[in-house]
């Protein structure tokens, strides 16, 4: 079911890599589904014979990520804020003929949908996020702690080049120690060619643009938030809450009751027996989680 060569789309703002899946029907609505750090489309390999049986699914690598664009810097970080990561998403659903889509996102891709969901109401049919509380709320809450816990939150919002040069001192061990961690027991989860894949695709530029990405979520992101919640914006849309039992946020936060908060409708939640990378540790249960609720 998974594709063995991904596709590339010319959008104006960059070129955006995807992988597609599953049989597109006439009529159905496609599941788009986005990657967090710090990884690729490539995360949704062990689940795609189940839900490419079930969806026609779009997987694409976010801006700043794999093989898609690398914007350039902009003033305070807006090229990789969640608004205009988002845009991305919405554009490129639009360039493979659909306008309406239901959404799932992990990690950085679950604040991405969160976003969408919020900007572009009428395109979101059902949204999933996994692992995550809202940015706006995790921040709140920081304490010794979340800061011991998430530490790279405020390791790689520092000024530009002081992260960047200090994970390319050892960009690999870098990257497998964060895919082993938050409630992870090494990264013996992740297939051969999905870990291949990770590390072929960070790079100096890519580390940069992931910095980028959590300067923005600092600053840029939490005013958005704060003027949507002031205006009493909520997500609108039937919304699924996934997280791992042995990861940070089921350990720190009412992840189901914080997304009840910023949302108008019942929110369901689930709990999976994983760490913080639910999708390839548990891809069974977490396929079979969204089959049923985006089936429903």
């Amino acid at each position: 079911m998974w594709p063995t060569h991904s596709s590339t789309l010319d959008l104006p703002q960059g070129s955006m890599r995807y992988r597609s899946f599953g049989e597109r029907t006439h009529g159905s609505l496609p599941l788009v589904l986005l990657h967090g750090f710090p990884q690729t489309h490539a995360m949704w390999q062990p689940l795609a014979q189940a839900l490419g049986e079930r969806f026609f699914c779009i997987a694409p690598d976010l801006r700043g990520y794999g093989d898609s664009f690398k914007p350039e810097d902009a003033p305070g970080h807006a090229q990789m804020s969640k608004r205009v990561m988002a845009q991305d998403v919405v554009d490129l659903a639009a360039a493979l003929g659909f306008g309406r889509f239901l959404l799932c996102g992990h990690d950085r891709g679950a604040r991405v949908a969160h976003r969408l969901a919020l900007d572009h109401a009428s395109r979101v049919q059902k949204l999933c996020v996994i692992d995550i509380a809202p940015t706006l709320d995790m921040y709140a809450r920081t304490d010794m702690a979340f800061a011991r816990a998430y530490y790279h939150w405020f390791h790689l919002i520092q000024p530009a080049p002081l992260p960047e040069m200090m994970i390319a001192g050892n960009s690999a061990a870098y990257l497998r120690t964060k895919l082993g961690g938050w409630g992870g027991s090494g990264i013996g989860f992740i297939g051969t060619e999905a870990l291949a894949e990770y590390e072929r695709c960070f790079t100096h530029e890519t580390i940069h643009c992931m910095c980028e990405d959590y300067r923005a979520s600092a600053g840029i992101d939490l005013t958005h938030d704060r003027e949507g919640r002031e205006a009493g914006h909520k997500i609108a849309c039937p919304t699924q809450v996934i997280w791992g039992e042995r990861g940070i946020v089921h350990r720190m936060f009412d992840a189901p009751a914080l997304w009840q908060a910023q949302c108008s409708v019942t929110v369901r939640g689930q709990a999976l027996p994983t760490g913080h990378f639910v999708p390839e540790e548990a891809p069974e249960e977490t396929a079979q989680a969204l089959i049923e609720f985006f089936s429903d």
